[in-house]
C-alpha cells in the first residue's frame, strides 16, 4: 500500500515540476497539483505515525 502511495507522490512530484517549469508559480494548475502533492503526502506522514 505504501508503495503505491510513493509512486503517487513521485508522480505528482514530477508533474508540479514539469508544470511549473511551463506556468507560473501561482497558476491555478500548479496551485492545485501542489495541494494535491501536499495532501498526498500528509496521508503517507499519517501513515508512518500510525506504524510507529
Amino acid at each position: 500500500m505504501d508503495k503505491l502511495l510513493l509512486q503517487e507522490i513521485e508522480q505528482c512530484r514530477k508533474e508540479m515540476i514539469t508544470l511549473s517549469n511551463k506556468y507560473k508559480l501561482t497558476s491555478e494548475v500548479v496551485v492545485e497539483t501542489s495541494r494535491k502533492l501536499d495532501n498526498l503526502l500528509n496521508q503517507y506522514q499519517l501513515r508512518d505515525v500510525s506504524n510507529k
